[in-house]
């Protein structure tokens, strides 16, 4: 229980770093496949490759956590 609260603990952290961090990450947001629709008074803005590179890393991660137990 205490290594499952200190994993979540760090990962946390780790998210919350990207996500104050993120805007200033060339790429992230500004991949290709990406969508985004810019018009007065219209703002949709829909990561999709980010999205799968995120989850991508985060399950690496975790699986690397678990092989480490």
């Amino acid at each position: 229980m205490t290594r499952t609260l200190i994993v979540t603990g760090l990962v946390l952290v780790a998210l919350g770093l990207l996500l104050h961090f993120g805007p200033s990450v060339p790429l992230l947001g500004r991949l290709p496949g990406d969508i985004r629709i810019e018009r007065p008074g219209l703002r949709i803005y829909v990561p999709l490759t980010s999205s799968v590179l995120l989850s991508l890393a985060l399950s690496a991660l975790l699986w690397l956590v678990s092989r480490l137990r």
